[in-house]
């Protein structure tokens, strides 16, 4: 199975890889925990149906220590233990933020708010601009059938 087009194949699509990978970088240096980034990630590319990211952060995330069990339940993280009061805040966030089309009103308050608690103006700007540099990958690889599978860690650091 090949993807549709190659980004890298032509000037524009590597130029504009190349500017969303450098802001991916601002916010990957950032305090924001780069466990919540990676979960963050996960649970966008899963909502968005992007196989490539759920492949890609699932292995980035276990490379940076993350375990199966909590992998394996990012998806169902309401009913998981295992999330930090925090992460599950960002997770809030990031599924609302992940699915503003289909939500009246986009972002609730509340959510903004409970997020708004664990992480200072710093991090909750890396946490917004995670959320949508994810979604803007998504929607790229999703529209170009980009094939997962095959993706190894820190491939494109």
């Amino acid at each position: 199975m090949d993807a549709r087009l190659n980004f890298f194949g032509n000037q524009v699509g590597a130029g504009v890889i190349k500017y969303i990978n450098s802001a991916g970088k601002v916010v990957h240096n950032s305090s924001l925990p780069v466990a919540t980034q990676e979960l963050v990630k996960l649970r966008a590319s899963q909502i968005n149906g992007c196989g490539y990211c759920v492949d890609m952060h699932s292995k980035d995330a276990a490379a940076a220590g993350e375990t199966q069990q909590r992998l394996n339940l990012v998806a169902a993280w309401r009913e998981a233990t295992v999330f930090t009061e925090a992460e599950r805040a960002a997770l809030e966030l990031a599924e609302q933020g992940t699915r503003i089309a289909d939500a009246a009103g986009g972002v609730t308050d509340e959510a903004w708010a409970n997020a708004a608690k664990h992480y200072d103006e710093e991090q909750l700007t890396a946490l917004v601009m995670t959320i949508a540099l994810i979604n803007a990958y998504n929607r790229a690889n999703v529209l170009i059938q980009q094939p997962a599978g095959d993706y190894v860690p820190g491939q494109w650091d």
